[in-house]
């Protein structure tokens, strides 16, 4: 007598893998070079514009939208996602934890810095590769931690050592307007107003 096995259906996921990747040439570089501050309630998630073939990159984030850069240049500023999954659980979330040091104390800095601390902003994060990042898109980023010091020796540092951290569904969403080459024009192509600082 013919027993026929049993058969065991696998159901297709939407997260199933799509593709694979090569080994990347040696042609990136790390650090940052400029952040861009986003004061949370300035940044409406309905007045953001996905790309339609890609839902991980932005296209747009409104209409003057207004953003304040901060220049950075110093290797300790770094940006880094933690995946943060659980079979167990179901779960997935990332958390984005951004570094950064700003040199030089001043009381106009002192009160920037402490507005920063009281609020939870959006970061879109300019690396030096040109690329553009954006963190804390849903809950913002908070201050965690940091100091307002100078050191003791003449080479130390006078300034800001800040932590900003952030938790989100997904990663830093790469932000890649239709239009733009410069960093600036691209910028303005995301719906960016920037105030530079001093």
């Amino acid at each position: 007598m013919f027993v026929r096995p049993f058969l065991i259906q696998k159901n297709t996921m939407a997260c199933d893998l799509s593709k694979g990747f090569l080994e990347a040439c040696k042609d990136k570089v790390g650090g940052i070079n400029n952040i861009y501050l986003i004061n949370y309630d300035d940044l409406v998630i309905g007045d953001v514009t996905y790309d339609v073939t890609d839902t991980d990159v932005i296209t747009e984030l409104g209409t003057d939208v207004p953003a304040f850069k901060y220049e950075l240049k110093a290797s300790t500023n770094t940006f880094e996602q933690t995946v943060n999954s659980s079979r167990d659980n179901g779960t997935t979330f990332f958390e984005q934890a951004l570094n950064i040091v700003l040199k030089g104390m001043s009381k106009e800095k002192n009160k920037e810095l402490k507005l920063l601390a009281y609020g939870r902003p959006v970061v879109l994060i300019e690396d030096n590769n040109g690329n553009l990042l954006l963190a804390g898109l849903e809950h913002g980023m908070d201050v965690s931690g940091g100091t307002f010091a100078t050191g003791g020796a003449m080479g130390d540092l006078n300034g800001y050592s800040l932590t900003l951290s952030g938790m989100e569904k997904v990663p830093a969403n790469f932000c890649i307007p239709t239009t733009g080459t410069t960093v600036a024009e691209k910028l303005a192509a995301l719906g960016l107003s920037v105030t530079v600082g001093v």
